[in-house]
């Protein structure tokens, strides 16, 4: 089974959570930051505009995005965690 996003969403499959900082200092479970980029796993069939015609995605799969902070919603799904956000929730395609 495959998640297959509606619309003009997105899945997401969060990056490594950071356990040291830059300066080399462990970080516990409690202190590590959740990563606000991703890879793009799956991506929706685009949004459909007042007129029918289907508005084309911006980002594809493989693709690392940054994100809104609080968007989308967090699932589980076969042992897994995946976001789903709005194709309006990606800020940027980090190259």
């Amino acid at each position: 089974m495959t998640i297959k996003p509606l619309g003009d969403r997105v899945v997401l499959k969060a990056a490594e959570k950071e356990e040291t900082t830059a300066s080399g200092i462990i970080l516990t479970g409690n202190s590590q930051e959740k990563p606000q980029y991703s890879e793009v796993i799956a991506v929706g069939p685009g949004k459909v505009d007042d007129e029918g015609k289907t508005i084309p995605m911006n980002v594809k799969v493989g693709q690392k995005v940054i994100y809104q902070q609080y968007a989308g919603s967090t699932v589980k799904f076969e042992d897994e965690e995946y976001t789903i956000v709005g194709q309006d929730s990606i800020l940027a395609v980090v190259e």
